[in-house]
């Protein structure tokens, strides 16, 4: 027996003989070299049985002793080095091969023992294989990538998202919270809310910019997941740059404003050519008694032109906030007055200040949609929070809430699932949050619906 690597080839000699033959044969072999010796000694000592017996046992037994050595020699070596190789194998080392020279049973436990190790590893070398394309994807995604233990540190972060929260630093070994505290407010506070949902990151709001960037604002999407790995539970964060896509889903959007912008305009404008050369006509003819329904007809789209692009105009040429002081009490009375919904929360007792009218626009914008999404009436609720120098306004239903598609195109002008939607809801309520210094987000809840959360800070009347 011998040790020998996988692709050395084997060579048995001898005739197949199992180890009960073997063993028989040698066993027989020794009882007729006794008897052998016991006829000579007796032939020697003839009148000494006793002395004979002895001396045959003391002949035979060393014999004996030495060739059953020498036919379990081979067999306890071939056994150690099965242990040796299955040693290697709970070490990940599938290189090793044994070799048996005789043809017996422990030919066929080599064999088997052989063939598992081609086994272990071609499946070895799969798995490495698949590891390494998964280890190239997970490191080349541009979606950042944060695996942490259950109250504990980072265990493996990939390159994106080393660059976005470490500045290409290992991430690994850290907690949330120290990696936490050198990035951006908005990025912090979506990670404490918990859930999924887009948050807005501002380069001035990062604690390590301090040369006063004028970069844009740039849109994320935060995915969690919780699950168990290796008995231990893990959460598993991905953060998906937006701002890129949000871009060219401008793009297209804009074609769509104008193919519809164009197609409202020739609806209406068609009609009046239409309509005032066939008064001309009638003028011309004398014929003076249709012209009041064409005038009216001619008045109708003109007014429902007038409706359209006005609609439009409000949200391309948002005026500046108008910062005034209000309580909270009598804002949320002026709501409730022209909507239906529920308070999550008391209301804070001290005063807030912005633009009662278009405040009041955004909230009534995110309670209409709160309303068409299926929502009962109960189940459509407010909260307004203090937090120390900003204001959290959220609005919630009972929903089907959104998907990633939807969600990650919500707050585009004009994008919209509904049929006869504008598009412009979601979109005039970012603008106005925006305008007055704060930032809006959305998340799906966890029992089901969608939250809409508005942050404000608190500013200081212009009157």
């Amino acid at each position: 027996m011998s040790s020998s690597s996988p692709s050395q080839h084997k060579t048995k000699h001898g005739i197949p003989l199992s180890l009960a033959a073997r063993f028989s044969l040698l066993a027989g072999l020794l009882v007729v070299l006794a008897v052998a010796v016991t006829l000579a000694l007796v032939k020697v000592l003839p009148q000494e049985p006793a002395l004979t017996a002895l001396l045959a046992v003391l002949i035979v037994l060393p014999v004996g002793i030495t060739l059953v050595r020498s036919q379990l020699r081979p067999m306890l070596a071939l056994f150690r080095a099965l242990g040796g190789t299955v040693i290697s194998y709970q070490d990940g080392d599938y290189s090793f091969g044994l070799h048996w020279h005789r043809r017996d049973e422990l030919d066929e436990l080599v064999e088997a023992h052989n063939a598992l190790g081609s086994v272990l590893r071609e499946q070895r070398l799969n798995l490495m294989q698949r590891e390494l394309l998964l280890d190239t994807m997970v490191q080349n995604t541009p979606v950042a990538m944060l695996l942490i233990s259950d109250r504990g540190p980072i265990v493996f972060a990939n390159l994106a998202a080393r660059q976005l929260l470490n500045q290409g630093r290992k991430l690994e070994g850290h907690t949330l919270e120290q990696i936490l505290q050198h990035a951006s407010a908005s990025l912090r506070e979506a990670i404490d809310k918990g859930g999924d949902g887009l948050f807005t990151v501002n380069p001035r709001d990062n604690p390590e910019n301090t040369g006063g960037s004028d970069e844009e604002e740039e849109v994320y999407h935060l995915a969690r997941r919780n699950f168990s790995l290796n008995g231990r539970s893990h959460e598993l964060l991905l953060l998906r740059h937006l701002t890129v896509e949000l871009r060219r889903q401008e793009v297209q959007t804009w074609k769509k404003v104008i193919r519809v912008i164009s197609h409202e305009l020739n609806n209406s404008l068609a009609p009046v050519a239409s309509l005032a050369h066939s008064g001309a006509e009638l003028v011309r003819r004398g014929q003076t008694e249709r012209l009041p329904e064409i005038l009216q007809t001619i008045e109708e789209r003109t007014r429902h032109l007038e409706s359209f692009i006005h609609g439009y105009a409000s949200f391309a040429k948002l005026p500046t906030p108008r910062i005034e002081n209000t309580d909270w009490p009598n804002f949320v009375a002026g709501l409730q007055s022209q909507i239906g919904f529920t308070l999550a929360a008391p209301l804070p007792e001290d005063t807030i200040s912005f633009d009662v009218a278009q405040m009041e626009q955004a909230l009534l914008n995110l309670l209409k949609n709160a309303h068409e999404s299926g929502s009962a009436l109960e189940e459509i609720s407010l909260a307004i929070r203090r937090i120390q120098h900003l204001v959290r306004i959220e609005v919630m239903d009972r929903g089907s809430g959104m998907n990633d598609a939807v969600m990650s195109n919500a707050l585009v002008p004009f994008y919209s699932t509904k049929r006869s939607g504008t598009g412009l809801g979601l979109a005039l309520a970012r603008e106005i949050i925006e305008a007055h210094g704060g930032r809006i987000s959305l998340g799906n809840r966890d029992s089901g619906g969608l939250i809409v959360t508005l942050i404000l800070p608190m500013l200081a009347s212009r009157a």
